[in-house]
């Protein structure tokens, strides 16, 4: 097995691997989405953009690196509900915790969890 490697990352040169089509983008940084490995990636959320109420299969440890996350929890998405959580905010979100978020400005957060990782949309 060869042995780990320092990395670093500056929030304003990610390597993003997929973007989708709202404009979000998104990269597995460190580690495996695999089931049982813990991994670390970026979530780039473009100005103007939210996103309805879901949850995920994990806990997810949240930095929000540049810009301002909007996330509010519940059914149903009401953006006055949102609180706001400028750069340097940490969050902690239990799997399974029903939520909405986005942005009115470009933000960038980098996330930790453990795989596998799923997004699964309130119906």
């Amino acid at each position: 097995m060869q042995p780990k490697q320092p990395q670093s990352f500056d929030s304003r040169l990610i390597p993003w691997e997929t973007v989708y089509d709202d404009g979000t983008k998104s990269a597995t940084l460190v580690g495996s989405r695999e089931p049982g490995y813990m991994f670390t990636y970026a979530f780039f959320i473009p100005a103007g953009v939210f996103d309805a109420p879901h949850h995920h299969i994990a806990d997810a440890h949240l930095h929000v690196a540049s810009g301002e996350l909007m996330l509010g929890y519940g059914t149903s998405f009401i953006e006055g509900d949102a609180d706001r959580f400028p750069a340097r905010s940490f969050l902690f979100v239990p799997a399974h915790a029903i939520h909405f978020d986005g942005a009115e400005e470009d933000t960038v957060l980098i996330g930790t969890a453990t795989g596998p990782w799923n997004t699964q949309y309130w119906s």
